[in-house]
């Protein structure tokens, strides 16, 4: 789906929908809009029930301050339009109360973004306007003022975030992305020292060359078309799950011996369709088509590993929270955890961009789950069911470990228990 082709009263009830189905939101909070080019606004409405919002309820704002609409305009359009004024780049606005950046708001921090190089270039600096009551004059303008700036993220105090960007896509992402951050540092500080990455850090991310020869396919067999299928449906789930985000998260697929099938750059999850999957062919790339920059390693991964038929890199919060801290994912806690997950190895940041036979070369049917420091968690399986139940088990058991440490400290299984599961269901 081309999302830039969709009213905006569409686009609005579709990223609104987002927010107040992910608890981003609630009943009554938040307000999104969009400018359009002759400086009209639209903007979600005053006092209406963000869970079921329709076509009608949207609001349009003329550049006269004409109001056309079944409403009144959110009662923060002041800021909006201070914002638009003050930073004509800015073309939609997402404001929210997300529980994670609320919680940030109140002590006065702004989330650390360095934590994954994507996150980073996604949100940049965050900064704070000061406190005004909701829907004055005065809040809008200390948040024009801190957009003026040049901030496209900036929390309020004791109040929530606004989000700018070029569209409503990429506002949303901004957005989602920094809620992300909240709560990945809020998770990750209840298990040790958050670890930063540095500038050189964060730009390794651009080594990876995913820019391969192209080839133009000569057919489309049956088996292609229904995995391409298949991968869509895995990856809407693992977006509404929260296990990926709309802008990361890589699910691929094998198709053959020299082929396989892989997730897109730059293309949001939800929306993903089943032409926007990459063929990638003997070290090629469909024509036309940009793939995910994991393509290489996922490319090393196949070439090493023949059991393997599909791949997903993911950065689920609990999961993710133990790639930013030295404490282990404790896999011997749980029977079901240590089955499917076996023992969880940690690589160092950086393997993923310089040194995709290094990452491979850790992964076995011992070890079909990894976490790289500060970047993702890869699963592997025998099918693309079998990576995606391991993703969702890790997500889990790594939210009971963190509640677990809360609650002062785990007990693991013993050598005996663990040799039992394996005789069990491991067959050893």
């Amino acid at each position: 789906m081309n999302f830039d082709f969709l009213h905006p009263r569409e686009q609005l009830l579709s990223i609104m929908d987002r927010i107040y189905q992910f608890g981003m939101t609630t009943t009554s909070g938040g307000n999104i809009s969009i400018k359009e080019p002759d400086g009209t606004i639209w903007i979600t409405p005053a006092s209406v029930d963000k869970g079921s919002l329709t076509w009608h309820d949207i609001v349009k704002v003329l550049p006269d301050g004409t109001v056309s609409g079944r409403h009144r305009p959110s009662s923060e359009f002041p800021f909006h339009k201070a914002i638009y004024d003050a930073r004509p780049d800015i073309k939609a606005i997402v404001h929210a109360h997300p529980s994670a950046l609320v919680s940030y708001s109140i002590v006065r921090k702004a989330p650390p973004t360095r934590i994954i190089p994507q996150a980073y270039e996604v949100c940049q600096n965050v900064d704070f306007a000061p406190y005004a009551l909701p829907g004055s004059a005065k809040l809008g303008e200390n948040i024009a003022e801190t957009f003026a700036r040049g901030n496209d993220s900036v929390l309020l105090e004791n109040h929530g975030v606004v989000c700018g960007g070029k569209d409503m896509l990429d506002a949303f992402s901004r957005f989602e992305t920094l809620e992300f951050c909240g709560r990945l540092a809020i998770k990750a500080k209840r298990l040790g020292k958050v670890k930063e990455l540095s500038q050189e850090q964060v730009d390794l991310r651009h080594q990876r060359k995913h820019l391969l020869p192209e080839f133009d396919p000569t057919e489309r067999t049956s088996e292609e078309k229904a995995l391409r299928h298949h991968i869509c449906e895995i990856m809407h789930r693992a977006y509404r799950h929260q296990l990926v985000s709309s802008l990361e998260g890589v699910v691929s697929a094998r198709l053959d011996e020299n082929s396989f099938l892989i997730s897109p750059t730059a293309v949001d999850r939800q929306l993903l369709d089943v032409s926007e999957v990459v063929l990638i062919k003997d070290g090629q790339r469909e024509r036309g088509k940009l793939p995910s920059r994991a393509v290489q390693l996922h490319e090393r991964v196949y070439r090493d590993h023949p059991w393997i038929n599909s791949i997903i890199t993911a950065q689920p919060p609990s999961s993710a929270a133990f790639c930013l801290t030295d404490t282990p994912f404790a896999t011997r806690t749980i029977p079901e955890s240590y089955i499917l997950l076996r023992d969880i190895p940690t690589l160092p940041f950086g393997a993923q961009y310089t040194d995709e036979a290094a990452v491979s070369g850790v992964i076995g049917e011992d070890s079909p789950v990894i976490l790289i420091e500060n970047e993702a968690v890869l699963v592997v399986g025998k099918s693309l069911l079998e990576a995606y139940d391991r993703l969702e088990v890790a997500e889990f058991s790594a939210g009971s470990l963190i509640d677990a440490y809360a609650l002062g400290g785990l007990v693991e299984m013993d050598d005996p228990a663990i040799d039992e599961l394996k005789v069990a269901f491991l067959g050893r």
